[in-house]
């Protein structure tokens, strides 16, 4: 199952940087030697097992945007299920950022009427902090007016922070075929075993594709937080030649177990009950695994 995913916005506005991030395991330093971006780089990246992202990076470049709504644009823009369009903060020209926008959608239009379209204000992190939310509100809602009558969900990203896990895991649950399915054995899981909360992740990428939330949390952004926590903590065993496997926390109000539990993804347990010991949750984890295996394997199927 493949689907093409457009990566689009002004040069230097930190695409590429993004998707080395979370495809190719860059961190965020090691994304200042990458170069500028020519025409358009194609990569396939297997996320799941079966569904494989065909992802377009589009270099952003005056030249080859003339060019992909010109000699490019059947090719560009058929058959897309996804247009991310990256636009740089402290762009000084918004107005030409807003009409290249608005050609991409006009050929979306056209083309891929059906596709789902994000718009990541990106490069937060060198905006002072109490002016974030104000500038953010601001340029979301040019975006929603602009986009009409397609409609665009508007994230803020950094490649400094989890931010970026936030956006890309809300792009990818879009992209995840059976997802409802997922989530209704995660709660039903949940209930078994009385955690508080479970997370599901994508093997390689760690980003959240489901998850189910017994007990409410007061930090909204734990998710994202968690993400970017355990990429990190895999970049330094990589560095170790040490793989990560599995990881157990524990204090006095909660134990939390992340284990490996399909080939393509990893599960979070959070459990508040001190009478449930890790043995139990363990082995109820490698119960669990059969049940997953197969969801996915179904999902292949169809």
């Amino acid at each position: 199952m493949r689907k093409k995913v457009l990566l689009m916005g002004k040069s230097g506005g930190g695409k590429t940087s993004m998707r080395s991030i979370i495809f190719a395991n860059y961190s965020a330093k090691d994304t200042r030697r990458l170069g500028a971006t020519m025409d358009v780089e194609q990569s396939y990246v297997r996320f799941l097992g079966n569904l494989i992202l065909n992802l377009w990076d589009c270099g952003g470049q005056e030249a080859f945007m003339e060019c992909y709504f010109a000699a490019q644009k059947d090719n560009i823009f058929k058959n897309v299920e996804v247009l991310i369009y990256v636009f740089d903060v402290q762009s000084q020209e918004l107005d030409k950022d807003l009409h290249y926008y608005q050609s991409c959608l006009e050929s979306i239009l056209q083309h891929s009427s059906q596709a789902k379209i994000f718009c990541l204000i990106h490069k937060m992190d060198l905006v002072p902090e109490d002016m974030r939310e104000s500038l953010f509100n601001e340029r979301q809602s040019i975006l929603t007016n602009v986009s009409k009558p397609l409609q665009c969900s508007c994230f803020r990203t950094s490649i400094w922070d989890e931010t970026l896990y936030k956006a890309w895991s809300q792009i990818v649950y879009q992209l995840v075929p059976n997802v409802k399915g997922l989530e209704k054995t995660l709660t039903n899981f949940a209930d078994i075993i009385d955690a508080d909360e479970i997370l599901l992740f994508e093997k390689a990428t760690f980003l959240v594709i489901s998850h189910c939330t017994r007990k409410p949390h007061r930090d909204a952004r734990r998710f994202e937080k968690i993400s970017d926590i355990i990429k990190q903590f895999k970049l330094s065993c990589s560095k170790l030649t040490a793989a990560f496997q599995s990881m157990e926390v524990r204090n006095s109000t909660f134990a939390c177990f992340i284990e490996l539990l399909t080939p393509n993804t990893y599960v979070m347990v959070v459990i508040s009950d001190p009478s449930i010991s890790s043995e139990v949750t363990l082995m109820n984890i490698r119960n669990a695994r059969k049940v997953f295996e197969k969801l996915e394997k179904d999902v292949s199927r169809n």
